[in-house]
């Protein structure tokens, strides 16, 4: 009987079979449009680090002459554990800086307050950063506004500009406003029951912290020190105008590459380098914000 039922059972319609397949027509243009504007544009990149330079013109090829010429140089290196320093540092310095001011609005801040922040957040994005770099070179000169205060005190005058101290101060003004904001949008969904439980139960503020809030915002808390990460490891304005390019960063290096004899293929190959570190710290960061989570 019930193979014969399940032979009569209705197959689903095809109306709801179409609807059903609805959500491919949203899915469809983000993907064809990473695949037009970031796969593609990856593969062109990667061919080209096998092409070589004569003349000072791209000849097509299949050489393995830049990569061996690229890691086989010791500023490469140097470039790179110093750009990854920095990004680690400003990814750190940013979520370390970000989070109080995340906790209050979060819990503490009243929702006008909230809102006024937020869009005092937001504001940021509209404006240039190139604009906001020229105007911390005026803040952080040696005869800036910061260093005329210091000489009033008697102290001074600080070099804050061509060192690694601007490029973080850079980095910070690229990257504080967004890792604030998705701190505040993780904090925003931690359960406040589980915070006042807490509290009723004798724990101190920072306990409360550290064994409810954390944990509860973990995710967002990650992948906010990530984003700060990535959008640091890659920017070129900040090493350039505030760090002095000494010593140069990989996007820096990049730079001197295409501008020494035009060599793009070389170029290329840091470029690689560069979006694979990307790559991979995303994921790694990624499986750890979600790794005790889906144990639990």
């Amino acid at each position: 009987m019930s193979d014969k039922a399940a032979d009569n059972e209705p197959s689903a319609p095809p109306a709801r079979r179409r609807r059903d397949g609805f959500p491919a027509i949203f899915i469809a243009p983000p993907i064809l449009w990473q695949v037009a504007f970031f796969v593609a544009p990856l593969i062109v990149l990667v061919w080209m680090t096998f092409w070589k330079v004569q003349n000072f013109r791209l000849v097509r090829d299949f050489v393995t002459d830049n990569w061996t010429r690229v890691f086989s140089q010791s500023f490469f290196y140097d470039a790179y554990v110093h750009t990854f320093t920095l990004a680690t540092a400003n990814a750190l310095l940013a979520s370390l800086i970000a989070f109080p001011a995340a906790y209050f609005l979060a819990f503490r801040a009243k929702p006008f307050t909230r809102q006024v922040a937020i869009v005092l957040l937001v504001t940021p994005f509209f404006t240039s950063y190139l604009v906001r770099v020229y105007s911390l070179q005026i803040i952080l000169a040696e005869q800036g506004i910061i260093n005329y205060v210091l000489g009033g005190a008697g102290l001074g005058p600080i070099t804050m500009l061509g060192n690694s101290f601007g490029t973080i101060l850079g980095y910070l003004t690229l990257t504080l406003p967004l890792v604030t904001l998705v701190q505040l949008l993780a904090l925003s969904n931690v359960d406040t029951r589980l915070m006042e439980a807490a509290e009723n139960l004798g724990c101190p503020p920072l306990t409360v912290v550290w064994k409810v809030v954390l944990p509860s915002a973990r995710v967002g808390l990650i992948m906010a020190g990530t984003f700060g990460f990535l959008l640091s490891f890659g920017d070129y304005v900040s090493p350039l105008f505030l760090g002095g390019s000494k010593p140069p960063t990989l996007s820096i290096l990049i730079a001197d590459q295409v501008k020494s004899g035009n060599h793009w293929p070389r170029a290329s190959v840091v470029a690689v380098v560069m979006v694979g570190t990307l790559v991979t710290v995303l994921l790694l960061m990624t499986l750890l914000a979600y790794a005790r989570k889906g144990k639990r």
